[in-house]
């Protein structure tokens, strides 16, 4: 399997720094990505950020951004032009979307189906921006229940145009009942992100190599479906799992699991 190369999202290297009550900085956090292996970072597309990434060998794979994508009167010209546009003069290529819950983190309330309508107008409107910078549009699953996970899925295949593509979260896919191996198998030809993270039930696994997803499966089948895309990292470290090992130890220990299984 081709791929772009290994990045990592941010979120989890913020949460175990809470976790260790450290200061976060961001010059320690990229020293460490890049000695554990990675090629690239997904953030905010800031320029300091992304000129001090660069000065560690890390350039930008792709942005996240989290929208209330079932409520109407979305501002998108105001919210995603310019954030498209920054993404892609700092190089990156995936624009990740997230639908964000209803009723706020931590709520969950089922959304009906004529917002999971609204979220694939709305997507669709993103992806035409996006496509306009060059960048590819991907819905990231975050739903940790089977009705919202079902929904947002149908956001993407049902309501929203052809450009639109899935990132898939192997974590939150398991965690919300879903075997994210059938996602690869179902949707070979809308898959244009991942986030990796590997569980243990609903506890977060501390790295890839153990957890109830049998990535050496998942990897077999990603190849089939010919992905060229980045291999992207959101490991967790937090009270649940107490992990026994450092984050950049834990991701150098994933990136040369991930290695092992995409030459074989």
């Amino acid at each position: 399997m081709i791929i772009k190369g290994f990045s990592t999202a941010m979120y989890g290297w913020h949460e175990r720094y809470r976790l260790d009550r450290r200061e976060f900085t961001w010059e320690e956090v990229f020293l460490s990505c890049a000695e554990a292996g990675m090629d690239a970072v997904e953030m905010d597309p800031e320029p300091e950020l992304i000129s001090l990434a660069k000065r560690y060998g890390l350039s930008l794979s792709g942005s996240y951004m989290g929208l209330n994508l079932h409520e109407p009167d979305i501002p998108i010209e105001e919210t995603v032009k310019p954030f498209a546009q920054r993404l892609a003069e700092a190089g990156g290529t995936d624009f990740i979307v997230n639908a964000d819950p209803k009723g706020g983190w931590g709520i969950s309330l089922p959304k009906t189906e004529d917002e999971f309508k609204r979220q694939g107008e709305y997507l669709s409107r993103i992806a035409a921006v996006a496509e306009h910078w060059g960048l590819k549009a991907s819905l990231h699953n975050h739903a940790d229940e089977k009705h919202n996970a079902e929904g947002d899925l149908r956001s993407v295949m049902e309501y929203a145009s052809p450009n639109v593509g899935l990132c898939i979260d192997t974590g939150w896919a398991h965690v919300a009942g879903y075997d994210p191996i059938d996602w690869i198998r179902k949707y070979p030809g809308r898959i244009d992100a991942f986030h990796f993270r590997n569980h243990h039930g609903r506890i977060p696994a501390e790295d890839l190599l153990e957890g109830d997803i049998p990535m050496q499966k998942l990897l077999h089948e990603l190849a089939d479906t010919g992905y060229c895309g980045w291999l992207t990292f959101e490991l967790l470290h937090n009270e649940e799992n107490r992990p026994i090992r450092t984050m950049e130890e834990d991701v150098r220990r994933s990136v040369d699991y991930l290695k092992t299984l995409a030459s074989k």
